[in-house]
């Protein structure tokens, strides 16, 4: 497959000169549809308007928000004046919110009213209060001295903020040559977006993709799927991370077709969405499909467009990938594998391989990247069979993390391979295994989340004199997160004070689901607690208890 040399705005306008009445971007709840070259307007008036409050090459623009209209319209005009868009998990509370907005240096903040119990709005004044006071566009903060303006995604004016609308007609002042100028100094391998995730260390770390990076592994995803022109893919997942911004976005604009949108996942309105745009994909990770399958009003719905999609995130039952394929006629849906580091996709199944084959491995290597299974003692290359861990090469390599070289080398070695931290074995048949995990990140629902930043924050309990966070196996999340805890001498603790410290404080999918009080830890002879034969003792546990982890 040959690689595509455009920026995401080149891809965009292509499109937008050869098919400028084709549907770009649907909300079918609200009736909102977007074609090609109306988008593309909306994009440079956007883009205009960034120009206007200041906007350069490389400055941080943050976007906090739900797959909400014009979330994508500033993912592209962020792209076409070459600022990076830095994309923030909507289930981040105070404090993580607060890390992402320093550690980015973020210059704008684009937000939504909300997620489900945070009110964004209600947190940025809480940590920027001068927000109240200052006037637009000249917030001068001493607690993030980057940021200066605040923007609300919507029609609603709130004060010390512009909106979506307004900054649209700041643009009016911008002449589009100045646009177009500066349209000719951007190149395909700068960088566009940065997505936070824990990696191997407890501290997130900002992953830098370039244009290059995410519209080819948009595009190669796509062809795996055999993307046309004609595919109308149904997209619930988030757009903050890669598997909405990346396989989603990327792999449809890039094959100029269309994308019919959910501001946020509910099983009912995407069976409806599907119906109602006939829809020819569907993405999710395994429980979405479980809920939308298990539905009491599934029957009614006519899902006989769908023929193909990608479920990803945690490992799929082959019952549920069955169903997908015969009830929601999903025949040629596949499975990804991949990390934000790589883009993120590195392997995939294909349309005309077995159910088998698709619930069991994550395939073989996308076209361009290099794979292969290291040994994680001699890293001299594995055997067929052998287990070690899964490495690759390719275009699709991050820039590095952002203002943090040590754990880029950590993560790239001197020969070029990128490192995922998962354990794997390749098959005879030249499939991809993934067996296990070396570094400790739990895989929850298809949100990462790190033991040690969950070990942090629960230490900070003061009865609490050491505990041990770990992934225990779940078959509707495929893990979820459990606590051991050893509490101080002579003091007493309740598994719903844990709770209460939890909540509000951290994001929801980090609360750990199974608290467990233990008097000593498991540990190998140099003082090392052995996690592994903590998930084996959560799971007996939970047996003990005549359950298991949901």
């Amino acid at each position: 497959m040959e690689l595509l040399d455009y920026t995401l705005g080149d891809i965009l306008e292509k499109w937008a000169l050869k098919t400028p009445e084709k549907e770009c971007v649907v909300y079918p709840d609200r009736e909102l549809r977007f074609s090609y070259g109306q988008f593309n307007e909306r994009v440079d008036n956007l883009a205009k308007g960034l120009l206007y409050l200041g906007i350069q090459k490389d400055d941080k623009i943050g976007i906090w928000a739900d797959n909400v209209p014009d979330w994508i319209t500033f993912m592209f005009a962020t792209a076409k004046v070459g600022a990076v868009l830095v994309t923030i998990n909507t289930s981040y509370k105070l404090s993580e919110f607060e890390f992402i907005l320093k550690d980015a240096d973020i210059k704008m903040l684009c937000l939504s009213e909300g997620h489900k119990d945070g009110d964004f709005v209600q947190m940025i004044f809480d940590l920027a209060p001068e927000l109240k006071t200052h006037p637009r566009g000249q917030l001068l903060s001493e607690e993030f001295p980057f940021l200066t303006n605040i923007v609300f995604i919507g029609q609603q004016k709130i004060k010390g903020m512009y909106n979506t609308s307004e900054l649209m007609l700041l643009g009016n002042h911008i002449d589009t040559f100045e646009l177009e100028s500066l349209k000719e100094t951007l190149g395909k391998d700068d960088i566009v977006l940065m997505q936070y995730t824990s990696g191997t260390t407890g501290s997130p770390k900002g992953v830098m993709l370039s244009h290059y990076n995410i519209i080819n592994n948009g595009y190669s995803v796509g062809e795996c799927m055999r993307y046309t022109s004609d595919e109308r893919l149904l997209l619930c997942v988030p757009l903050y991370n890669s598997f909405g911004n990346v396989l989603g976005v990327c792999s449809i604009v890039s094959h100029g077709a269309t994308l019919v949108m959910n501001e946020r996942f509910d099983p009912l309105l995407v069976l409806a969405s599907i119906q109602k745009e006939k829809c020819t994909a569907l993405y999710g990770v395994p429980t979405m499909f479980i809920q939308e399958l298990n539905l009491p009003m599934f029957s009614m719905f006519d899902l006989s467009s769908l023929r193909t999609g990608i479920m990803s995130g945690a490992p799929c039952p082959i019952y549920v990938m069955e169903q997908v394929m015969e009830k929601m006629h999903c025949k040629n849906l596949i499975i990804v594998y991949g990390l934000t580091e790589a883009s993120p996709a590195i392997t995939a199944t294909r349309c005309h391989n077995s159910p088998e084959a698709r619930a069991t491995t994550v395939g073989f290597e996308l076209p361009n990247i290099e794979v292969k299974i290291l040994d994680t003692e001699t890293g001299e290359e594995c055997s067929v069979g052998k287990q070690g861990e899964i490495c690759c090469k390719g275009y699709n390599l991050m820039k590095g993390y952002y203002k943090n070289d040590e754990a880029t080398r950590q993560a790239i070695d001197r020969d070029g391979w990128l490192h995922s931290g998962d354990l794997a074995i390749k098959k005879e048949d030249g499939f991809y295994q993934i067996t296990g995990r070396i570094k400790e990140t739990i895989l929850r629902g298809g949100q990462s989340v790190h033991p040690k930043e969950i070990e942090e924050y629960l230490s900070e309990m003061p009865r609490v004199e050491e505990v041990a966070v770990v992934g225990v196996p779940s078959k509707k999340y495929g893990e979820q997160v459990g606590a051991f805890i050893k509490v101080k001498q002579g003091q007493k603790l309740l598994e719903e004070e844990v709770l209460d410290f939890c909540r509000g404080k951290i994001a929801r999918f980090k609360i750990p689901s199974y608290i467990f009080f233990v008097d000593e830890f498991p540990q190998t002879s140099e003082g090392r607690t052995q996690k592994f034969k903590l998930v084996e003792l959560a799971i007996e546990l939970l047996a003990s208890k005549g359950t298991e982890a949901g």
